[in-house]
């Protein structure tokens, strides 16, 4: 028999399918063992030596795998042709020669498809195991946890309400930082836009401003409102005739296939998937032999499949749609790594595969590489010049018309930020001397923008350009950053939250050079000396971990006033910029006396007066400027029942209004869509939740509040969601029964349901929403379908999908958990002892009538009642 190891238990059944009888194939369900999350984990005292444990969820799966291996002849490690397969394989190998059950005969087989051609010649073409890739998974790992376990530490007792530091994830965190810091020292210029609506031969366009009074303009020529008067004056006098026609011929050639990185960018742009989702879905497709492997920088496809792709080109479109020559495709991603193919479809003669999810990528990925091998696309771009017969004012219209659409007939790549300067329209045919009618001449205001913030499309592509991390790695580098709230996504793009931006700052106060982009990068360059066998793993780690230990020594030694003193003067610029008056930005707004500076608190920083605590001044971190908005004790007014003053205040979990003071106090949170806190709101707060009326049936209140999860109606333990929360005070009794009732009929009238811990998208196999939530007994994953409670040791915000889906397969292996026997009809009847005994043990068979027969024995038992109990309880239990 011989044994073969993949990854996942639906790509193990599907080989096992095309191999056949003598081929045992059993999954390892990803990583088998990783490095204890402790303190030794890795040893740099000791040559980098590391200790090495066992998931927790995987002992079951590695001792099935070790009794396969006692009777196998031969072992074939199947895992992912990438360096963290290779790394699986090694686990693998080294588990079972540990456990001295290791086959002699131990080969290694990668294939890029899951295919029966595919798979079954690969198994003809075994190799040993590549130490130079297992070599720098070591260096990864290790360099990795280094950082990890040496800088998080620093950051909890120096930087309150700090979680993590990463060696990746905190540098793509200063790319969001960087982008907002940006955004906050841009200053908008003002400019104008002269454009004239025209018309020829029954066709309108649109022919822009380009030279006035003499001289050329550019974008921001125009600076002011008179000028741009003055401008449209002169077009709307003006009787321009056209003084030339340019047509030029453009070519456009097609994208290559998708690599990892451009396929999470178009899966983004185009479908709206986050990269950890593309990932999963890609990952399924290619388990169920639908594309090639999804982990891949290379962009050039096998011969055969270029073939296919021809072929298919051939039988969709003419022959000018299939140029003479198959295009090939060289890489320019910095860093690129293992030579796979591109990811593309396995057979270019099904242009569909799957549904939901699986089908829209699927189609994506099939035209891209359909496209890829197809013609370039011809355009022509014409542009019209019109002067005005002073010859001081210059008109242009540009336009492009597609004469062959080649590749684009298939597919468009999508664009991160489209450009308004982009002229596409159709124009008239117009020669030397015609003058178009004139229709409307407009002067439009602008105002420069700010550079984008980073959406996952974007943050990906510049990662990449880089040359930091692996495009393997971003969709879960992004995640860690989502999870630990250094950020927020609003409208599909990245906002630096607080505690990421004080993270950041912290990092390039005293860790400088482990933030900067080119020492992250230089790394990878090392990473991959590593992987290619120019560089030895244990000298690399050495060099890193000398100057990397000095500094987090250097830094822990310092007092945590000693660390906010530093902060405060790194940040002064962004948060205390000059006023406009001139007055000292630093001087507290409340007392007029103290002096502001940054604070280090127990649940992160602040600034305060230096007055404290006569002067009780504070404001949150992220509120720059020293306005007197952002500080506690901001009185709103009088309460007009009680008389009590109404106060606005910061706390812990954000702002909130509080009336009175002491144990009698009143308070409510400051709901984020209310744009400005007015005494009027603050007593509408105050006085929640509101009555709205009584329900015409059952006769009880219905009324209307703020809960956890946003504003709600509630009705004898019945809820429904509101919108916003202006519609907590305005809906009324006909909305409000309305809204009961549809909450009802869609399943969530016994109580509002609650808010997963933690989305991981769709399941591989049932195709549902794997979700962690909070359960009786403990946090828990399902996918609908089947829970599976989380290991004790395993924080439910740090699980992964692929541990949930190994999480969710194993429980349903087990199938449904067998019905108890009724534990009180066994405590009842407390004579036959035997029956009741029989019961706790699991056993339902019906030889436990005859106890009654036996009278002796039967009261034997009774007489020793305790026994009974003890029985009735399992039973219970």
């Amino acid at each position: 028999m011989q044994l073969v190891i993949v990854e996942s238990p639906a790509k193990a059944k599907t080989i096992e399918k095309y191999l056949g009888k003598d081929y045992k194939v059993l999954a390892s369900y990803g990583h088998v063992r990783d490095l204890p999350p402790k303190d030794g984990s890795v040893r740099p005292d000791e040559g980098f030596e590391m200790d090495w444990e066992l998931y927790g969820d995987k002992q079951k799966q590695v001792k099935a795998i070790a009794d396969a291996a006692k009777g196998a002849d031969r072992l074939i490690l199947a895992t992912d042709p990438d360096r963290e397969g290779e790394a699986i394989s090694w686990h693998v190998r080294e588990l079972l020669a540990k456990r001295r059950v290791l086959p002699k005969d131990v080969q290694r087989v990668t294939f890029n498809a899951i295919t029966k051609d595919t798979v079954t010649k690969a198994m003809t073409q075994p190799r040993e195991l590549d130490q130079d890739l297992i070599d720098a998974y070591l260096a990864r790992r290790a360099l990795d946890y280094l950082f990890g376990f040496t800088l998080s530490p620093v950051l909890w007792r120096k930087l309150p309400g700090a979680k993590s530091a990463g060696r990746v994830q905190s540098v793509a965190l200063r790319l969001i930082v960087d982008r907002e810091r940006e955004i906050e020292a841009f200053k908008p210029q003002e400019y104008w836009s002269v454009a004239a609506q025209m018309a020829h031969d029954g066709t309108d366009f649109t022919a822009k401003l380009v030279a006035f009074e003499g001289k050329k303009l550019d974008r921001l020529s125009i600076g002011e409102e008179g000028t741009a008067m003055r401008a449209k004056a002169a077009v709307e006098s003006g009787a321009f005739k056209v003084e030339s026609v340019e047509t030029k011929p453009h070519k456009r050639n097609p994208q290559p296939p998708f690599t990892t990185s451009t396929l999470q960018q178009e899966a983004a742009r185009k479908l709206g998937f986050s990269a950890s989702q593309t990932m999963r879905v890609a990952q399924t497709l290619y388990e169920a032999g639908a594309i090639t492997y999804m982990r891949t920088d290379g962009v050039q496809m096998d011969p055969s499949a270029i073939s296919a792709a021809r072929a298919a080109i051939t039988d969709r479109f003419s022959g000018h749609y299939l140029p003479e020559q198959p295009r090939v495709y060289q890489t320019k991603a910095k860093n690129a790594q293992e030579a796979h193919e591109a990811i593309r479809p396995t057979d270019f003669t099904k242009d569909r595969y799957g549904s939901g999810d699986e089908g829209r990528l699927y189609d994506l990925i099939f035209k891209r590489a359909m496209a890829s091998q197809m013609a370039s696309a011809a355009l022509e771009r014409t542009t019209v010049t019109l002067r005005d017969g002073t010859g001081q004012h210059e008109l242009r219209a540009s336009g492009q018309v597609v004469k062959f659409p080649g590749f684009l007939a298939v597919y468009e790549e999508g664009q991160d930020n489209k450009s308004d300067d982009d002229d596409g329209g159709l124009l008239p045919f117009m020669k030397s001397g015609d003058m178009p009618a004139k229709k409307d001449v407009t002067a439009e205001q602008h105002f420069t923008q700010p550079p984008p913030r980073f959406s996952e499309a974007s943050l990906v592509k510049r990662l990449e350009e880089l040359g930091i991390g692996r495009p393997s790695t971003y969709a879960a580098t992004i995640q860690v950053i989502k999870d630990r709230n250094y950020v927020r996504t609003e409208k599909n793009r990245f906002f630096a939250e607080e505690s990421g931006r004080l993270l950041t700052s912290f990092l390039e106060r005293f860790f400088p050079r482990y933030v900067a982009y080119e020492f992250t990068a230089g790394m990878e360059d090392e990473l991959d000396d590593v992987s290619g066998g120019r560089q030895e793993w244990k000298a690399l780690l050495e060099a890193f971990w000398r100057d990397f230990k000095l500094k987090s020594d250097e830094v822990m030694e310092k007092k945590p006033s000693e660390v906010t003193e530093a902060l405060d003067e790194f940040l002064s610029d962004y948060l205390f910029p000059p006023k406009a008056d001139g007055t000292d930005p630093r001087l507290c707004p409340k007392c007029g006396e103290g002096r502001l500076s940054l604070r280090g608190g127990r649940y992160g920083a602040f600034v305060a007066c230096s007055n404290y605590p006569e002067c009780k001044f504070t404001r949150k971190f992220a509120q720059p400027g020293g306005s007197a908005d952002g500080g506690d004790d901001e009185s709103l007014g009088q309460d007009p029942e009680t008389g009590l003053e109404i106060v606005r205040r910061t706390g812990r979990f954000g702002p909130y209004i509080q009336l009175g003071e002491g144990k009698e106090a009143k308070r409510a949170s400051i709901p984020k869509d209310i744009d400005e806190l007015t005494l009027e709101w603050a007593i509408k707060l105050l006085g929640l939740p509101r009555t709205v009326g009584q329900h015409p049936e059952s006769g009880k209140d219905i009324t209307a509040s703020i809960g956890r999860y946003g504003p709600y109606l509630a009705h004898d333990g019945k809820y429904a969601r509101l919108r916003n929360t202006a519609e907590v005070f305005d809906t009324g009794m006909n909305a409000a029964v309305s809204m009961l009732a549809d909450a009802a009929n869609r399943g969530g009238a016994a109580r509002a349901k609650a808010e997963p811990i933690k989305v991981l998208g769709a399941h591989p196999t049932s195709g549902g929403e794997i979700k962690v939530l909070a359960g009786r007994y403990g946090p828990y994953v399902t996918d609908g379908t089947t829970n599976a409670t989380l290991p004790r040791d395993q924080k439910p915000e740090d699980l992964t999908a692929e541990q949930a889906i190994t999480l969710i397969d194993e429980k349903a292996a087990k199938g449904p958990a067998k019905k108890k026997a009724p534990a009180k009809k066994a405590a009842a009847k407390k004579a036959p002892v035997k029956k009741a005994a029989a019961k706790a043990d699991g056993d339902e068979k019906p030889a436990a009538k005859k106890a009654p027969a036996k009278k002796a024995p039967a009261k034997k038992a009774a007489a020793k009642k305790t026994p009974v109990k003890k029985a009735a309880a399992k039973a219970a239990s």
